[in-house]
């Protein structure tokens, strides 16, 4: 029996120096203020990824992937902004190219006398009304 009370006694002192050695291994939160609160967590992670490293790997491919597409779409759309400015800018130059040169035009047309009014449908369609009317009454006037 002696033999059987020994390995009994041995193994107390063993788990409690186990014991001793995870308290002296994880201190509390607060034991260091910010700083042990930040380590003790860090060392709760680090526990948990080389415990489950599939499930670690799969979050890194998910959320990895996740960024990368985002960028993606982020840098596509500030090429669009990109075209789309230079457009606006070249339409912005080529109005006023068109209302400088319809500037310049308006007073040299309103100097000269003999200047020739635009001719649009409508007033053409109304001119040759007239001419028309005229030809008849022209017409009558001759029997």
């Amino acid at each position: 029996m002696s033999t059987l009370q020994n390995p009994s006694s041995e193994q107390q002192p063993a788990n409690n120096q186990q014991a001793a050695d995870s308290n002296q291994q994880q201190p509390g939160p607060s034991a260091a203020g910010p700083v042990g609160w930040i380590d003790h967590h860090y060392r709760r992670l680090k526990e948990n990824a080389e415990t489950y490293p599939y499930v670690w790997a799969s979050y890194a491919v998910v959320y990895v992937g996740f960024g990368l597409w985002t960028t993606y779409r982020w840098r596509k759309l500030r090429r669009t902004e990109d075209r789309v400015r230079v457009l606006q800018a070249r339409l912005h130059k080529l109005v006023e190219a068109e209302e400088s040169a319809t500037s310049k035009a308006v007073p040299d047309m309103t100097a000269t006398s003999t200047a020739v009014p635009k001719m649009t449908a409508s007033s053409t369609i109304t001119k040759a009304g007239e001419s028309a009317a005229s030809t008849t009454v022209t017409d009558k006037a001759a029997i």
